[in-house]
């Protein structure tokens, strides 16, 4: 197989890049020349992964099927993983698809390109860290399932214990661990309210950091004001704590151990390995090395998103977040699309930092807007810094269907969530 433009990840940034390119150009130039693959047949956004993992999305009702955003769309999709680069022969290989029983169902395939783009994420950094096996993580949509299925069985067990108890630590109080703790503090509001009063069990979590202050990568306001609710909420969050080892049932820290019946690990992004080893100039985490156009060490492969390195500033790369992948991914609609009309943009990619926010459950969040609404640095907070949040997928979802089915869809699932609950017991 031969397509003009081979994107490989259908996260956040490539199913935006792939719906872009298809939407303008797709139906004119063919859909057979922009080609979308992911090992997955359906697209979660990865920032709600917290979500699913907690029961308070579902990820049955929120996925979205690549094949029929394919044909929406007009670009073309076929499901498998990225295994191996030719660059100078511009061809990639993708390897066999198999079933649980280790049956061969699609054998290895080549497709060529003319023009090659990396969309491929990033996963957990362990640090190295001893049984780091014994925690969950949260890379995919099967992990977040895994852990919310393990927590339902905990939660039940906990409801006829004795001590009527269950303790979970979380390793790393980024937006990720800090929005798990939010959800989960959430999820068990809402299993109390369907459980008898000789049921119900008391949540403990522990956030663990190795820094000294929560949400670290954002502004001190930010990390004092998300500190306070969680403390409010009774979560024991430790600063300036690391971990040193992880067992089953017990996290050794620096503070000591911590009796934990479950272990979320949300310490940090890394690259895969394996992108290490395709020919592609890599950093120390294994993101490739791009420019300020976002090529690679070779010029016909772009890479953006969490797996890519990207240039901000004198000495700062662009970090890994979803606006990143957002903003990527327009840019690269722009030239892409001027490269399949024979044309060609100089414009190099700079990205524009709007700021962060946190959802800390309940109608509550906070965070800071960058540039332009009341200076340099706008604070919100409260429901207004919720609904903001909530924006942002809405956002994600108009640049993958388009601004009409968008608000059809976020209606839909208004009045879903006003007739059942967001508990996902299933």
């Amino acid at each position: 197989m031969h397509f003009d433009i081979v994107i490989v990840g259908g996260g956040a940034g490539g199913l935006e890049l792939a719906a872009q390119l298809g939407r303008r150009l797709g139906k004119t130039l063919g859909g057979e020349r922009i080609l979308l693959i992911d090992k997955f047949p359906f697209h979660i956004w990865k920032p709600t992964l917290h979500e699913v993992a907690a029961g308070t999305l579902d990820a049955h009702q929120e996925g979205l099927s690549y094949t029929v955003l394919a044909r929406r769309n007009h670009f073309s999709f076929t499901m498998g993983e990225f295994s191996g680069l030719d660059a100078r022969g511009k061809t990639i290989t993708l390897a066999a698809i198999h079933k649980n029983d280790g049956e061969e169902i699609v054998p290895s395939r080549t497709i060529s390109f003319k023009r090659l783009v990396l969309a491929l994420g990033s996963g957990s950094n362990s640090f190295g860290t001893p049984g780091i096996e014994n925690a969950y993580l949260l890379e995919n949509v099967r992990d977040a399932q895994r852990f919310h299925a393990d927590w339902l069985s905990a939660s039940a067990r906990a409801s006829f214990a004795s001590n009527r108890s269950l303790s979970i630590a979380i390793v790393g109080a980024g937006a990720t661990g800090v929005e798990l703790t939010a959800e989960l503090l959430e999820a068990h509001a809402a299993l109390l309210e369907s459980l008898g009063s000789n049921q119900r069990f008391r949540l403990d979590i522990t956030l663990v950091e190795g820094g000294d202050r929560i949400l670290g990568g954002l502004p001190p306001r930010i990390s004092e004001q998300a500190t306070v609710a969680l403390r409010r909420k009774q979560v024991k969050v430790l600063l300036d704590t690391r971990v040193q080892e992880l067992k089953k049932g017990v996290l050794i820290t620096s503070a000591g151990e911590i009796a934990a019946d479950l272990i979320v690990w949300a310490a940090g992004i890394k690259a895969a390995d394996s992108n290490a080893q395709i020919g592609l100039t890599v950093n120390r985490i294994n993101q490739f090395v791009v420019d300020n156009h976002l090529r690679t060490s070779v010029p016909e492969i772009y890479a953006f998103g969490d797996c890519a390195a990207a240039p901000w500033g004198d000495d700062k790369t662009v970090p890994a977040r979803a606006q990143a992948a957002h903003q990527q991914a327009t840019y690269l609609c722009k030239v892409l699309g001027a490269m399949l009309r024979e044309h060609e943009v100089d414009e190099p990619y700079v990205y524009q930092d709007f700021g962060s926010l946190v959802s800390l459950g309940d109608n509550k969040g906070v965070g800071n807007l960058m540039g332009g609404l009341a200076g340099k640095n706008f604070f919100v907070e409260g429901l207004i810094a919720k609904w903001m949040y909530i924006s942002l997928h809405l956002m994600h979802h108009r640049a993958i269907l388009g601004i009409g089915k968008t608000g059809v869809l976020a209606l839909a699932r208004l009045l879903q969530q006003r007739v059942s609950g967001r508990l996902k017991l299933h």
